[in-house]
């Protein structure tokens, strides 16, 4: 039996070359981390101790005390916007010095890791596109997500450990700058959780909702298993810049963990965005620190903030 309402017919849909297309963001543009020194230390320690400061050094000393203990977790939960910010080779740096224990994130940011790590470029101009009728059609980036989802579907892997694997295997030109590939050999948890309709893949005949949707389960699984390890061992969670996925993700993967009779009395959540929002309000911040642990919001732009706590880390 078939549904009774009428589908469109992605079949008759037109695609073009990504190698047509003019990405705003480009892989040279992105940042290049420098371990700080005694300047930078010096310079966090003439800050007045005030407001988002004391916030600050608050995550800071969290993180650190966290990567002093056994079985920690520091779960880095993202949008998009961060990948798109220049800002994956901090990240690379933070989980090659334990700073990061898992990464979750949403479907956008898959194509936009994907698009670097193969065209060292990424970010269409969406009001152009769209007058031209060719927002979100390159060819490329959907073969090779579609050719990563099977391959993992096969290997029953989770959807994120998929794609990493796949830009490794592929030998990918620009694969030290992926996070979903750096994040496979070092054995990071890269966890994807896609809302159908959302990324530009799903207006691609060839995508398969069943197995996007099957593998975005597991990888909620694998997360949801972080959360109950953090709300266990302690740690950190911190959220940047995803309003309304990850926020819900999380809630869901705490309920799950309480359900299993974890405490959750010395975790440190964080909220890092540009401005604040209801979902990562609530279920980032006031919901989880409840239960005794210590709630941090950092409002200021993404290029600017994670540079400066990957410095006060490694300071």
């Amino acid at each position: 039996m078939s549904s009774k309402y009428e589908e469109i017919d992605l079949s008759k849909l037109k695609r073009y070359s990504i190698r047509e297309r003019e990405s705003k963001v480009s892989e040279k543009d992105f940042g290049k981390p420098v371990k700080g020194g005694k300047s930078f230390r010096k310079w966090c320690d003439s800050l007045p101790d005030q407001l988002a400061v004391k916030a600050f050094r608050k995550l800071v000393f969290a993180m650190r005390k966290a990567l002093s203990r056994k079985n920690y977790e520091i779960v880095w939960m993202m949008g998009a916007h961060v990948i798109k910010c220049g800002l994956s080779p901090y990240l690379i740096e933070l989980m090659r010095k334990k700073y990061i224990t898992a990464v979750a994130t949403n479907g956008a940011s898959v194509i936009h890791d994907l698009e670097i790590a193969f065209f060292g470029e990424t970010s269409e101009d969406v009001p152009a596109a769209l007058e031209e009728g060719k927002f979100g059609f390159a060819e490329e980036t959907a073969e090779l997500a579609f050719e990563a989802v099977e391959r993992g579907d096969e290997e029953g892997l989770g959807l994120g450990e998929a794609i990493g694997k796949y830009i490794l295997d592929k030998k990918a030109p620009w694969a030290g700058s992926s996070i979903l590939a750096q994040a496979y050999r070092f054995d990071v948890p890269f966890t994807v959780h896609v809302a159908i309709g959302t990324d530009i893949l799903h207006q691609h005949k060839g995508f398969e909702g069943s197995i996007w949707g099957g593998m975005s389960h597991r990888d909620f699984r694998i997360f949801a298993a972080r959360i109950e390890s953090l709300g266990r061992n302690s740690g950190v969670i911190l959220n940047a810049g995803s309003a309304v996925i990850m926020p819900e993700v999380f809630l869901k993967s705490f309920s799950i963990a309480r359900n299993l009779g974890i405490s959750f009395k010395n975790i440190t959540v964080c909220n890092m965005d540009m401005i604040n929002q209801y979902r990562p309000t609530q279920n980032v911040l006031k919901r989880p620190a409840s239960f005794g642990g210590e709630a941090i919001t950092l409002t200021g732009h993404h290029e600017i903030m994670i540079p400066l706590l990957y410095s006060a880390l490694l300071s």
